[in-house]
């Protein structure tokens, strides 16, 4: 991430939305509280019904929590309907004017607010530039394609210059070649613009390849903020670990505790070094994730051992699934070659050498 100032655009404190009254109660948002900074591309990630689109809807003025506290800059905005916030955003249908024209639909906002014609005209050829959609400003939004219609929704959104655009899953109606160009559009837009962007997604791919920080969501409560790399590489959590990417899990027994090290007798009889999440001690029986790529098959040694259970080529690398000797399954990634074979059998006898540092000890 680039350095920036350590300056919150958004503070979310406290903050909890409950939908419902007496029994039929639910708590879509518990006590949720995360600081994004300015000029920042920042993403909450997590599963459908997580909280993310709510927490989304409560910065935009959409709904209001039931309690704690919005900020913006400072200033309280959780009172104040959405026409009074200087925030915009974009949906997942985009929610364009089909008999307008592009120019006309990133003009319409620009016309609500009462800006003068010349005013107008010049921010729309600006934001037409954006977007690189000068080509087609005479066009109707029902006559071009749908990664065009995004590009139009972005560039009616950012035209008023908010001081945070918020985005909700607005590629997933893309196939998956556009959604990738998108995704870095997106990114390029972020940076050319210096507008905080708050993107809500369930793809984890999108959130890595995209942010700055990304806020890991479960059950109406945010379980991990970091970048991409602490997000995946150092996850805190099993669900955090579990969601993020493919990863083996291993139990364990906890020996000694030192400097945000463990020492961990596996199932095995190995003993295995991990590293300890920041503020967590861990004791006895305790869980242990090793990413897929940290881990290689060898022919000898190794601190696992088992068999080849299956062999899958995905074009890049290849996954092999290994049954464990104690009947677990290990995943090993290993990049692919010039060579058609990935130097293993199906049913060949194997074992596993984990990478120093690769091991990670979770809260459950």
């Amino acid at each position: 991430m680039p350095d920036r100032p350590d300056r919150n655009a958004i503070e979310v404190r406290g903050v909890s939305k409950i939908f419902g009254a007496g029994d039929a109660q639910v708590a879509a948002l518990d006590k949720v509280s995360v600081s994004i900074r300015e000029n920042e591309f920042f993403t909450l990630l997590g599963p459908s019904g997580c909280g993310k689109t709510t927490l989304l809807r409560l910065i935009a003025g959409f709904d209001f929590p039931s309690s704690g506290g919005i900020l913006l800059y400072g200033q309280d905005i959780a009172p104040l309907p959405p026409y009074k916030r200087p925030v915009n955003t974009v949906f997942q249908n985009y929610a364009l004017f089909p008999h307008m024209t592009v120019a006309e639909n990133i003009g319409f906002g620009l016309q609500m607010l009462g800006k003068p014609k010349a005013e107008i005209e010049a921010r729309v050829a600006a934001m037409l530039k954006l977007v690189k959609m000068e080509a087609l400003r005479t066009r109707r939004t029902s006559q071009i394609s749908g990664g065009q219609q995004q590009r139009v929704a972005l560039a009616r959104a950012l035209a008023p210059q908010p001081k945070v655009l918020l985005l909700d899953e607005p590629l997933s109606a893309l196939d998956y070649k556009l959604r990738k160009e998108m995704q870095i559009e997106l990114k390029r837009l972020q940076g050319e613009t210096g507008i905080t962007f708050i993107f809500v997604t369930h793809d984890q791919e999108e959130a890595l390849t995209m942010s700055d920080r990304i806020a890991v969501m479960s059950a109406g409560k945010i379980l991990q903020v970091g970048s991409p790399w602490d997000i995946y590489d150092k996850p805190a959590e099993r669900f955090v670990a579990d969601f993020i990417g493919e990863t083996n899990f291993l139990t364990g027994t906890v020996g000694a505790v030192a400097d945000g090290k463990a020492t961990v007798s596996l199932a095995s009889g190995a003993m295995l070094p991990a590293t300890v999440a920041e503020g967590f001690v861990p004791r006895g029986e305790a869980t242990i994730v090793v990413r897929p790529e940290h881990a290689r098959a060898v022919k000898d040694g190794g601190q696992l051992a088992g068999a080849v259970e299956t062999i899958v080529y995905f074009g890049t690398d290849t996954h092999i699934h290994i049954r464990l000797d104690d009947g677990g399954l290990f995943t090993v990634r290993q990049q692919n070659s010039r060579s058609r074979s990935c130097g293993f059998d199906q049913g060949e006898r194997v074992g596993v050498a984990i990478a120093e540092d690769a091991a990670q000890i979770l809260r459950d």
